[in-house]
């Protein structure tokens, strides 16, 4: 399955209240904006894709009770040259969100704060690796090549779960896990504060490579910075959420991985993100 344009659909709105949720939005209080852009409507295969796109806004806005209330559409986005050929730009949909910070003093940015602090991960990790930055740079060969699902329940008490610990004082930086998978998002963490950290990829997914571990993007997964003094309480409020603590950050300025695969500098690390941008 290469794509599939409901569930990419789903994974776009679950990542707008994903963002907003870890800056201190109230997931209750969120409306959402879609900017469809499709190459045209002629054959059925383009127009049945964006009929699967328009009936996962409606089923996510509904399980996250986040309510459209504009967008716009963009449907002939094709051209054709002096030779006969025909230029089509691919699906594309945009999910825009705004919402309500109840507090601004409870407001959380994402980069991580101290040394000695847990990071917690809310949220499950599965084996899917379809659509993944990890697949459009290596082979997923012998991998699960299946795209991520939302899970239309869990999803949305999760993001109701962490908005409540952000609100309570239990968490000092979040990060939503998504392009690149968490590995990337911790190290964007890490090097943000100028920290290092100890990841556990063992602890995210049992049973799996720990290059799944570390690259798949599963959804509505949350990164989050918390004392140890106060991971009794996170795990109280989260009860049979998934949630797992898989790493710790320290002051030693690196990113490793305690299997030993993996020990690189922050330095390192943030030019390689920052790279992309030197063009």
């Amino acid at each position: 399955l290469r794509d599939d344009p409901y569930r990419m659909t789903l994974a776009a709105i679950d990542e707008c209240v994903r963002n907003l949720v870890c800056v201190g939005t109230d997931p209750s209080r969120i409306a959402i904006l879609d900017n469809f852009c499709w190459p045209g409507c002629q054959d059925a295969e383009r127009l049945g894709s964006l009929v699967l796109a328009a009936e996962a806004c409606y089923d996510g806005a509904m399980a996250y009770r986040t309510p459209f209330i504009s967008g716009k559409d963009s449907l002939n986005n094709q051209f054709t040259a002096e030779d006969g050929r025909t230029i089509r730009i691919p699906p594309t949909l945009l999910i825009s969100g705004f919402g309500i910070v109840p507090d601004i003093a409870r407001c959380r940015t994402m980069d991580a704060k101290r040394p000695g602090r847990a990071l917690v991960l809310v949220g499950a990790t599965d084996d899917a690796m379809g659509g993944s930055h990890f697949g459009r740079c290596f082979s997923t060969d012998g991998m699960n090549a299946d795209l991520p699902r939302v899970d239309l329940t869990r999803g949305p008490a999760i993001a109701q779960a962490v908005h409540r610990l952000i609100r309570d004082g239990h968490v000092h930086a979040a990060h939503d896990c998504s392009d690149g998978g968490l590995l990337v998002a911790a190290a964007e963490m890490a090097f943000a504060g100028d920290l290092g950290l100890a990841l556990d990829a063992d602890a995210v997914i049992d049973g799996f490579d720990p290059f799944v571990a570390c690259f798949a993007e599963s959804t509505s997964r949350y990164l989050l910075e918390v004392d140890a003094s106060q991971l009794a309480d996170v795990a109280r409020i989260l009860g049979p959420l998934p949630h797992r603590r898989i790493g710790t950050f320290d002051d030693s300025g690196h990113v490793r991985l305690t299997d030993g695969s993996l020990d690189e500098s922050i330095v390192t690390l943030k030019a390689a993100w920052q790279g992309t941008l030197d063009w």
